[in-house]
């Protein structure tokens, strides 16, 4: 029997980690291959691969149609990112099977990513789900299957001006308790940039005045939402990743954060180009005010994997690719070298053609006027020749002369 000869069949993808699937970019070749062990000669049929990718939503409501009726709303979707075919081994012309002989066989495969894919994710009412499956055809048994995930990765570059720019906001809240006045809170933060990459430390910088008659307590906290869209409808899940809390505030007192450390613990990146996941990052930052609800500031963030260039928070995402060479530094002297003398880098003959003046039918009407002729004297003159000599020394004669006269 088949069963009693194969010994394996599975698929191992180049890049990927023992015990982890491996990760891929948009754009990017994955390889790998398909391994058959069998522990004596079997007869085979076709061998065929299949790479899926698609991102699915589900999630069930409950309607009330009455007093007594009541019924359960569903709603679904799926967006199709990648779909590739391959056939490994097959069968021949003849409709006979093919035999494999005892050992190990492995069946090599290629192909290539789309260049625009959403990141993998699993969430409650969704998933982004990339993974490659093989398919062994057998005479009179039944069809092994053998499946391995692998996630995709998009990247995501901070180093853009719209995520390097700086996020502020401000926001107050009139404090009422038994149609009583207690005062107004307010709040005004800012931080540095829009674009963040897991493990970074926020720097937050805020203002908060309480003018009420009890003391407030100030927080920030970073919140993750996951919207799911299924035939028109929206479905989200807010959770917080983390967060911070300040000292109480007294009545009547402000309280000052000077870049307040918040920092980023190990999240998935944001995803904003699929058309039924989102997945998007804010910071918020509320004041817990005694007898009302919450005043609350919320700043958008983007969570990316590209981290900021080290030269600077203003560095283009182009000059971010690459990376610059100091180490020439230690090669400059202590003592500079004096320059040379200017006939020992130019000479004669060069130096008649580069001070010969340029022909006016070359030039045309440009340069014409007082401006061109300016031009010419300077160009005209050549640089003084170096010499460690002073050329006007001080004369001999010429008595020094009191500063007190």
């Amino acid at each position: 029997m088949i069963f009693d000869r194969l010994k394996r069949f599975s698929i191992v993808l180049e890049g990927a980690e023992r015990d982890g699937p491996a990760a891929f970019s948009p754009g990017q070749a994955v390889s790998g291959r398909v391994v058959l062990e069998l522990a004596a000669a079997a007869r085979l049929g076709a061998l065929r691969l299949r790479a899926m990718g698609a991102a699915r939503v589900h999630w069930t409501e409950s309607r009330s149609a009455g007093s007594s009726t009541a019924y359960t709303q569903s709603y679904s979707d799926q967006v199709e990112f990648l779909s590739h075919r391959d056939t490994l081994m097959a069968p021949p012309d003849n409709g006979e099977a093919t035999v494999l002989q005892a050992g190990r066989h492995e069946f090599p495969f290629t192909f290539q990513l789309p260049e625009s894919l959403a990141t993998s994710f699993e969430g409650k009412h969704g998933s982004v789900r990339y993974w490659v499956k093989a398919k062994l055809h057998r005479p009179w048994s039944t069809v092994k299957k053998a499946k391995k995930e692998f996630t995709v990765i998009e990247p995501i570059d901070i180093n853009t001006p719209a995520l390097l720019a700086p996020q502020a906001g401000a926001r107050e809240k009139l404090a009422r308790a038994w149609y009583c006045n207690r005062g107004q809170v307010s709040v005004t933060a800012k931080i540095d940039r829009k674009g963040y990459t897991p493990g970074e430390v926020i720097p937050i910088f805020a203002e908060i005045d309480n003018c009420t008659s009890r003391a407030v307590v100030p927080k920030a906290a970073i919140i993750q939402t996951q919207t799911f869209v299924a035939r028109g409808t929206k479905k989200q899940k807010k959770s917080v990743v983390t967060s911070i809390t300040g000292d109480p505030i007294p009545a009547g007192k402000r309280e000052v954060w000077h870049g307040r450390a918040l920092k980023i613990p190990p999240v998935g990146p944001s995803i904003l180009q699929c058309r039924i996941i989102q997945v998007e990052y804010s910071l918020k930052v509320c004041v817990d005010i005694p007898g009302t609800s919450k005043l609350l500031l919320e700043l958008p963030l983007v969570i990316g994997t590209i981290p900021l260039h080290p030269f600077g928070s203003r560095t283009s995402s182009v000059s971010s690719q690459y990376s610059v060479n100091l180490d020439w530094l230690s090669t400059i002297p202590e003592q500079p070298e004096a320059p040379p003398e200017y006939s020992a880098v130019v000479s004669s003959p060069e130096a008649e053609q580069s001070l010969a003046p340029p022909c006016r039918s070359e030039l045309g009407d440009i340069l014409e006027g007082p401006f061109f002729a300016y031009i010419q004297e300077f160009r005209f003159r050549p640089p003084p020749l170096y010499s460690e000599v002073d050329p006007n020394p001080a004369s001999d004669n010429i008595r020094p002369r009191c500063m007190t006269c």
